[in-house]
């Protein structure tokens, strides 16, 4: 692995820093936030050879960016979404969307199915990672408070 493999995450974390602006992200949060889009970016790039498929990969990576922006909120004190909206920019299938929609309007009804249920699966791999690990931290802090009543 050299130098090189690194490249598409320094360019995930500069894609953050930029989307940091209109999201209303300040200060110092702005590349804490960044940087967790590069190591989702990272997440995914190690686990593609591993698991063979994009789909697994951004899955992986998705839980991965999500349990970094609710630990960082945590610690930082601040909206977990802040963390979320900019970590996941960089692995939003854009090109996907862009070449099913292109797909449909030319009529090729096989590439547009295809292209697009590969699309449908990297949104859907994304959406139930950040899914998990929201709801187990939400059932954790669940957890935690009545432990914490029921001692008092």
């Amino acid at each position: 692995m050299d130098w090189t493999y690194f490249l598409p995450c320094l360019y995930a974390f500069i894609g953050g820093l930029a989307f940091a602006v209109p999201f209303n992200v300040h200060g110092r949060e702005v590349p804490l936030a960044s940087l967790g889009g590069a190591l989702g970016w990272l997440v995914y790039l190690l686990a593609l050879p591993v698991l063979d498929s994009d789909v697994a990969a951004y899955f992986v990576a998705a839980l991965a960016l999500s349990l970094y922006s609710e630990i960082m909120a945590r610690v930082r004190k601040r909206p977990v979404t802040a963390y979320l909206l900019i970590s996941v920019f960089p692995l939003v299938p854009g090109a996907g969307i862009y070449y099913t929609m292109q797909y449909a309007i030319q009529g090729d009804a096989s590439r547009f199915l295809s292209r697009g249920m590969h699309t449908l699966g990297l949104s859907g791999a994304l959406a139930l990672g950040i899914l998990l690990v929201s709801t187990a931290m939400r059932m954790w802090q669940v957890f935690r408070r009545r432990r914490a009543r029921e001692r008092s």
